[in-house]
């Protein structure tokens, strides 16, 4: 599809939120809270980037985006080069991160950037009169971004690292006295997501988690094959190349988007060999029974793999 910027505001240091709105004669698909788009930037670069709006704003798509200075491209190129007015190419919402609408209760929890897909979930709690509180925690108070929005939220508890006063974030004690039937939702930095699940385990299904960067390098060592169920073909994987490039390069058409092992776009069912995980969408009961794989960002530690492509 193609948007329109219809506004870019500067929403705390580093963080800029764009909202884009649909060509004259033309409407947006609706989307659920947590949802994400890729966005189409130069030279085939895709990138994700949750949904912050509340999903009851039609036609209204909102992106909080936030300068990486590592980037390899994608938030340096939104930031410097996106102007309000201009027309960009995004795709229809996808949600790997789906709320649980009918949740007893619901607990999200924050770090950083990672505020931006609880925001439309806490949206859309809010609007059915749902029970929730959101816990967030950021560096500095420059960094918190949303903070209107975050102020005008009653079930709020901030926490501020340089700001002593306020309460600290004990992932540890809050998700030990998370009550039956609830919820947890939570998108943060690496360390945070990694604390959470190893404290959140007994939670089982009711633990919902989304990275938004990768925390493992890319599998380009190569030197082994990917073949194709349907038409047998074999593909070699150079050193230096991904899987997927192999794939693109072969004309194979394969649906991707983050190209990191984050959105789940990519991802294959495995019917023979042994695949090297490198993502943090696949869940550690899925990765341990190799039923499936993240073909941007994952490899291949037996000499050929099958695909069911």
């Amino acid at each position: 599809m193609q948007a329109r910027i219809r506004a870019i505001r500067l929403e705390a240091e580093g963080i800029a939120s764009y909202r884009l709105e649909p060509l004259p004669g033309h409407h947006f698909p609706a989307f659920t809270a947590g949802a994400h788009i890729e966005v189409a930037l130069e030279r085939g670069l895709t990138r994700s980037y949750s949904l912050v709006n509340d999903p009851a704003d039609f036609d209204v798509y909102e992106l909080g985006v936030q300068l990486d200075p590592s980037s390899r491209g994608g938030s340096r190129f939104i930031h410097e080069r996106w102007h309000v007015g201009q027309v960009v190419d995004i795709s229809e919402p996808r949600n790997h991160f789906p709320l649980n609408e009918s949740a007893a209760h619901t607990i999200l929890i924050g770090g950083g950037i990672g505020i931006t897909p609880l925001l439309s979930m806490a949206a859309r709690l809010q609007a059915l009169g749902r029970s929730w509180e959101l816990h967030y925690a950021v560096r500095t108070r420059n960094s918190l971004p949303f903070a209107e929005r975050l102020t005008a939220m009653a079930p709020v508890h901030l926490t501020v690292d340089d700001e002593p006063q306020t309460p600290r974030l004990d992932l540890q004690r809050l998700l030990e006295g998370v009550p039956d039937s609830a919820h947890v939702y939570c998108c943060g930095p690496e360390r945070m997501l990694d604390a959470y699940r190893v404290h959140g385990q007994r939670l089982g299904d009711r633990l919902h988690f989304e990275y938004f960067v990768a925390s493992t390098e890319v599998a380009i060592e190569g030197g082994y094959s990917v073949r194709l169920h349907r038409s047998g073909q074999e593909i070699p994987v150079k050193a230096g190349e991904t899987m997927l490039d192999a794939l693109l390069n072969a004309g194979v058409n394969v649906p991707f988007a983050c190209s990191e092992g984050i959105c789940g776009t990519c991802r294959v069912g495995v019917l023979d060999g042994l695949p090297d995980h490198r993502d943090n969408f696949l869940s550690a009961e899925e990765k341990s029974c190799n039923g499936s794989i993240l073909v941007c960002c994952s490899g291949s530690r037996s000499p050929v793999l099958t695909l069911d492509l």
